[in-house]
């Protein structure tokens, strides 16, 4: 089973979790810009995280044998601060690096104004980028945020085959199957799906267009999810295309429109020992 991770914030995992979604199958992962769980205080604090994405983290998973890339954007959640919108104006300068394969996370968390805002101003930017959108749907009033999703993507003239919707459940996946983007579900213990429920997802709506993460992070979360997935979708009769589809082909297709794609021979780079790297080899 090979896995590409369409969704996983491995700043907050540790060497541990790489060496276990390694034996596990995951090749490739994307890690989306998110809220780092603390508030922001100033736009430096954006763009030293964002140079830990397209630098260290890269350089950090690559001994494992994994391709990491990420996605940058202004978060939904900080979209309400004033000390960070500033960075809105900065990020033209992230979305041209190798590595950045959509401009993400984007959307809503709270509904407000200055959401709605941002939102519509980073779907110009990846027009203007000729880059993917990578869509975070809200944990409250997810119809509605979803609606709304769906109507700035239409006013935003991005196609909606380059827009992912994330983090959807029974309540949403119609709409946005519908609208022709793609659909992305977060396998999540205690919130979001779990495999069974997305298992029956798949049944309903077939595996086209479909993207399955774990979207582990600081809280209680697992970056093994994919492949649990993987193993319940054969459990419950898909073969192994379906699943390889789901897990690898799918994620591949939508990211690969960034033209940024780094899929080739993924061998662990060398031993990642302890903190020697992080000592300078000492």
């Amino acid at each position: 089973m090979r896995i590409f991770d369409p969704h996983i914030h491995m700043t907050s995992r540790t060497t541990d979790d790489y060496e276990a979604m390694r034996a596990a199958g995951v090749r490739a992962v994307v890690e989306p810009a998110f809220w780092l769980g603390q508030p922001r205080t100033n736009v430096g604090s954006f763009t030293d995280y964002f140079d830990a994405l397209i630098g260290w983290e890269r350089f950090r998973a690559a001994q494992f044998g994994i391709r990491h890339h990420c996605t940058i954007a202004l978060n939904p959640k900080e979209a309400n601060d004033p000390r960070c919108t500033p960075v809105l104006d900065v990020l033209p300068r992230y979305l041209a690096k190798d590595g950045v394969v959509a401009v993400g996370e984007i959307g809503f968390d709270s509904m407000t104004p200055e959401e709605d805002e941002a939102f519509a101003r980073q779907l110009e930017l990846a027009v203007r980028h000729e880059l993917p959108a990578l869509v975070h749907t809200p944990h409250r009033d997810k119809a509605a945020g979803t609606a709304r999703t769906l109507d700035l993507v239409r006013e935003s003239g991005l196609a909606p085959e380059r827009v992912l919707v994330d983090h959807l459940n029974e309540t949403t996946v119609r709409a946005v199957a519908d609208s022709g983007c793609w659909m992305g579900f977060s396998i999540y213990p205690d919130t979001k799906m779990d495999e069974t429920r997305m298992v029956a997802l798949l049944r309903e709506y077939g595996p086209d267009r479909v993207l399955v993460n774990s979207a582990a992070d600081w809280g209680r979360s697992d970056p093994l999810k994919t492949h649990k997935t993987g193993l319940a979708m054969l459990a419950a009769g898909f073969d192994d295309d379906d699943v390889d589809r789901v897990l690898w082909r799918n994620p591949v297709e939508f990211y690969g429109q960034s033209g940024r794609l780094m899929l080739d021979d993924t061998a662990p780079e060398s031993t990642f020992a302890g903190n020697s790297i992080l000592r300078g080899g000492s």
